[in-house]
C-alpha cells in the first residue's frame, strides 16, 4: 500500500468502452483512492488498456488477472484478500460501467471515516426508487428483491442487492471469506446478512444508479434465480450458526 487508506475494487470483463475513464473519474477525486482491477480474461483488449494506464499510475493502479469468468463474488473475494494483505482501511466495490459514480465515493468513505460506520452502501432505495434508464421490468425486480430479502431475513436495509460499497477492514477480516458461497447476484445479499449477523455497523447513503451507455449488462435471469433461492438458504443456514463478533473497543 501506498500513503492512501482506501482502494477501490473494480471488476472488469469486457470493459473497453469505459475502463480508463472511469480510471481517471476516480483518480480525479479530491479524495485519494487506489484501484485494483480484477480482469477475468476479456478477449476486448481490457487488460491491455490497464497495463498501459499502470504505466501512468505505478503506485495507484493495480490489476490481477484471471483466467476467466469465474463470478463476481470470487472476483470480489480475491480482491478483499488482496487489499486485507496490504492493510488498506477502506475497502470499496465498485463497477466499471459508470451506473455507480465515483464522485459518490468521498460520501461513502465519510459515513465509515468519519461517522464511525463499519459498512456504508450506496442504496438505491433509501429515498425512493433512484435508478435511471433501467427498464421498468428490472426496475421492479430489483426493488422487490430487496424487499424480499428484507422479509425473509429481517435484515434492516433497504437495497440488499447494491454492489456499490465501503468496508471497514474489520469487516472483512471478521468474516470468513472462503465460506461465502454464492457467486452472482445473491453474494452481495450474502455479504451485508454476514456483516449484520457478526455485529457491525451498516449505513445506506442515497445515490442515484445510471444504467451503463458503454458495453453490455452481465446480468441474467440465472443471476437473480440463485438470489431467490440463496435467501432462504442464508436465512436456514443462519439458524443453527454462531457468526463471529465484531471485537468491542
Amino acid at each position: 500500500m501506498g500513503t492512501n487508506d482506501s482502494i477501490v475494487i473494480i471488476p472488469t470483463y469486457n470493459e473497453k468502452e469505459n475502463i480508463e475513464n472511469i480510471i481517471r473519474a476516480v483518480f480525479s477525486l479530491e479524495k485519494q483512492f487506489d484501484i485494483l482491477i480484477i480482469e477475468d480474461n476479456s478477449p476486448d483488449g481490457t487488460a491491455g488498456i490497464i497495463r498501459q494506464m499502470q504505466q501512468e499510475f505505478p503506485d495507484r493502479l493495480f490489476m490481477i488477472e484471471r483466467k476467466g469468468k469465474l463470478g463476481l463474488g470470487t472476483a470480489y473475494i480475491a480482491g478483499f484478500k488482496w487489499a486485507i494483505e496490504q492493510k488498506y482501511e477502506f475497502i470499496f466495490e465498485m463497477d466499471a460501467d459508470f451506473s455507480h459514480n465515483p464522485n459518490d465515493l468521498p460520501r461513502l468513505y465519510e459515513k465509515c471515516a468519519k461517522e464511525g460506520y463499519d459498512a456504508a452502501i450506496g442504496s438505491r432505495y433509501i429515498s425512493g426508487v433512484n435508478v435511471v434508464n433501467w427498464p421498468m421490468g428490472r426496475v421492479l425486480m430489483s426493488y422487490f428483491a430487496s424487499k424480499y430479502v428484507h422479509i425473509i431475513t429481517g435484515i434492516p436495509i433497504h437495497d440488499t442487492t447494491a454492489g456499490f460499497m465501503c468496508y471497514r477492514r474489520e469487516v472483512l477480516e471478521t468474516i470468513n471469506l472462503d465460506k461465502i458461497r454464492f457467486k452472482g447476484y445473491a453474494f452481495q445479499i450474502e455479504m451485508k446478512f454476514t456483516a449484520y449477523k457478526c455485529g457491525f455497523k451498516i449505513a445506506e447513503v442515497p445515490v442515484i444508479f445510471v444504467n451503463r451507455r458503454l458495453g453490455t449488462s452481465k446480468m441474467n435471469s440465472s443471476i437473480f434465480g440463485e438470489a431467490f433461492f440463496g435467501v432462504i438458504q442464508l436465512k436456514l443456514f443462519s439458524l443453527h450458526h454462531k457468526y463471529p463478533q465484531k471485537k468491542q473497543a
